[in-house]
């Protein structure tokens, strides 16, 4: 039996079951254990039973990706990768996995300090139960608005903060994440381009020397970027491309 019509059958006993757990609950009289929404409700405390717990947490799952991306050094790094490969005039070396493995570790590394404050200061405690969600949310906003304040550019927030109409009393250091956000990923494009324009730089020396000895050869035929790609390679392995580049985006994240 193939793959597809084993898949096929799962997924339709799936909602067969489902559709009937659905019917069961919806049926009148109908007898059995109800899913509870709430727990401790009373004189104690209230929270969540585990199943919503659960829901929540694999719904708040899909945020991931957008906060990795908007509040971290990711950004700035990821793109500097790309680039990079760019202006060596590599297709597909290295690889996309290996460039988004690459950026992820090196977004653990740069936001460290701060992933370890969050720790200490909102989760550690709210874990233990001496503060409550509320409280471990505003705990673990601080660390992150701190990281997020040493890389804005204050024209940015500027801007925003024109925007969204804030009052002039208001400054970077209370503002709203959304108007902290948008700001801190504004410069991130902008330090990230501005990387990305110094590393193009050496390689496009190579590419119009390549291309002017070519033509003066009179080998129009032959393609200069086939040409300067060795060049440019044993250039960026000579200089020790990759720890300076790293090392720089590290050190560009510590101000």
């Amino acid at each position: 039996m193939r793959r597809a019509d084993v898949f096929k059958r799962l997924l339709i006993a799936a909602l067969a079951l489902f559709a009937t757990g659905v019917w069961a609950q919806a049926a009148p009289g109908a007898a059995g254990p109800s899913l509870p929404l709430m727990v401790g409700q009373g004189a104690g405390s209230t929270s969540y039973s585990v199943p919503i717990q659960t829901l929540l947490f694999f719904t708040a799952l899909s945020f991931l990706p957008a906060v990795l991306l908007l509040m971290t050094g990711f950004t700035r790094i990821v793109i500097v990768l790309s680039l990079l490969r760019q202006a060596l005039g590599t297709q597909s070396a290295p690889p996309n996995q290996v460039i988004v493995g690459l950026s992820l570790f090196l977004t653990l590394f740069v936001m460290g300090p701060t992933l370890d404050r969050v720790y200490a200061e909102a989760y550690e405690p709210y874990s233990r139960n001496a503060i409550t969600f509320e409280q471990a949310l505003e705990s673990g906003q601080a660390p992150m608005r701190a990281f997020m304040l040493k890389q804005t550019r204050q024209s940015d927030f500027e801007l925003f903060a024109k925007l969204a109409k804030l009052p002039n009393d208001v400054t970077a250091e209370n503002a709203p994440f959304r108007v902290l956000v948008p700001a801190f990923v504004t410069s991130e494009l902008k330090t990230a381009f501005q990387i990305g324009f110094m590393i193009f730089i050496p390689f496009l020396v190579i590419d119009m020397v390549v291309a002017s000895v070519l033509m003066s050869l009179g080998m129009m035929m032959l393609s200069p970027v086939l040409v300067a790609l060795p060049f440019k390679l044993m250039l960026f392995v000579l200089a020790d491309g990759w720890n300076l580049l790293i090392g720089s985006l590290a050190a560009s994240f510590a101000t």
